[in-house]
C-alpha cells in the first residue's frame, strides 16, 4: 500500500464551529488543568528566549526518567517529532513504514510526505510505530512484545507514550529493558489538562547517540517556547505528580459511570485501560453516524469519529465529568426529534 497520497488531518478539540461546550473528542485529563502546571505556564518569562540547549530542563527530564541527559531530546509537539524522525528514517534509506492496525493519522501523514510505503509486515519496514496504551482503543497494543523483541536490528521503533500517564488499569506491557531499545515519545500536556501548550520530548534508545545527534541537527532552534518549557518543568515536580495520581482515582470513577451511561443508550463499549474508550453507537432510525455526530455538534457536544484511525463505525470518547456525561445522554435521546 502506498502512503504517497493526500491524508486528511483530522483531530479532536476546537473546529470551525469553535470550542465545543462539552468535548469528548480529545483525551485530555478532564480533571485538569493541573494547578501547579497552570501556575507555571502563567508565570513563564516570555520576555526572554529559553536556553537554546534546554540545559536545566533536559537535566530534570533525565532525572525523572532515570536516563542519561544525552538521551533526552526536546520537540515542539508529538506531531513535530513524528515528522522529524520520519525525515531521519527517510534520510537513512527507509522505504517503508509499519503502522498499528488502528493508529494516529500523523504517522501515515509523515510517511506520505517522504514517499514511504506502508508495509503489511514489520519485517518489511525500516520505521515502526507503536502506541501503548494504544489510540484510539486505549488498550494494550496487540503483539507489542513480539514487535519489540523480533524486529530487525536496524529498524527504528518509536513508542508513542502519550497515554501512559493516563493509564487507569493493569500494568505496562514492556519491561524497562525493552523500553531502552525503542524511541519513547512523551507528551505530558494531555495528562496535565493543558493540550493548548505544545511541548513534548523523546528519549533515545541506549546506544543510539548518532541517531540522537542527527535528530538534533534536524531540529530548528528553540523548538519549545517559554510556556512549553514551564509546563515540562512542572510536569516532573512532586506537586504535579501527586495531583496526577489523585486525578486518576477520579477518572476511574467517572469512566465506570460513563460506560454505564453509554450502555444505557444501547452502545457497545470496547475494552480500554486509559481515560478514553471507543464505542459503537446504536444509531436512531434515519441517522448515519456522521449525521448523528453533526447533530450533537450543533448542540455543543463533540465526539471523535474513529474512521481516520482505521476504525469506521465507532466513536472515541474521552472520559468526562458526570454532568457532561448527562448532557451527552440527554442530547442523544433527543436525536430522533432532531431528524423528524
Amino acid at each position: 500500500m502506498s502512503a504517497n497520497r493526500a491524508i486528511p488531518r483530522i483531530h479532536g478539540g476546537p473546529d470551525a464551529l469553535g470550542a465545543p461546550l462539552h468535548d469528548f473528542s480529545t483525551n485530555s485529563n478532564a480533571c485538569g488543568p493541573c494547578p501547579a502546571a497552570l501556575a507555571a505556564v502563567r508565570q513563564a518569562d516570555v520576555t526572554r528566549y529559553p536556553d537554546a540547549g534546554y540545559t536545566q530542563l533536559r537535566r530534570q527530564l533525565a532525572a525523572f526518567h532515570h536516563v542519561d541527559e544525552a538521551r533526552v531530546l526536546l520537540a515542539a509537539s508529538a506531531s513535530e517529532f513524528i515528522f522529524r524522525i520520519t525525515t531521519l528514517a527517510a534520510r537513512q534509506g527507509a522505504q517503508a513504514v509499519w503502522l498499528p492496525p488502528h493508529s494516529y493519522s500523523d504517522y501515515a501523514q509523515a510517511a506520505a510526505a517522504h514517499g514511504l510505503t506502508v508495509a503489511s509486515r514489520p519485517d518489511d519496514a525500516q520505521l515502526l510505530w507503536a502506541c501503548e496504551p494504544s489510540s484510539p482503543l486505549g488498550a494494550a497494543q496487540e503483539g507489542l512484545n513480539a514487535l519489540v523483541d523480533g524486529r530487525k536490528a536496524q529498524a527504528l521503533l518509536v513508542l508513542d507514550r502519550a497515554y501512559e500517564p493516563l493509564r487507569l488499569s493493569t500494568v505496562p506491557t514492556l519491561t524497562p529493558q525493552q523500553l531502552n531499545t525503542a524511541w519513547q515519545l512523551w507528551t505530558p500536556n494531555k495528562a496535565l489538562g493543558l493540550t493548548g501548550v505544545r511541548a513534548a520530548y523523546a528519549i533515545a534508545p541506549t546506544g543510539q547517540a548518532d541517531s540522537a545527534a542527527a535528530l538534533e541537527q534536524l531540529c530548528p532552534s528553540w523548538p519549545v517556547g517559554a510556556h512549553g518549557e514551564a509546563m515540562l518543568q512542572a510536569w516532573v515536580s512532586e506537586e504535579a505528580q501527586d495531583w496526577l495520581a489523585a486525578s486518576l482515582k477520579t477518572l476511574r470513577e467517572w469512566k465506570a459511570r460513563q460506560i454505564t451511561v453509554c450502555e444505557s443508550l444501547g452502545w457497545r463499549c470496547l475494552p480500554s485501560e486509559a481515560n478514553f474508550f471507543c464505542a459503537q453507537s446504536a444509531l436512531p432510525e434515519g441517522f448515519s453516524l456522521q449525521q448523528a455526530l453533526a447533530a450533537l455538534r450543533a448542540q455543543g457536544i463533540k465526539l471523535r469519529d474513529t474512521t481516520s484511525f482505521g476504525l469506521p463505525g465507532h466513536v472515541r470518547l474521552g472520559v468526562q465529568a458526570p454532568a457532561v456525561q448527562d448532557a451527552l445522554h440527554n442530547a442523544w435521546q433527543q436525536l430522533p426529534k432532531t431528524n423528524s
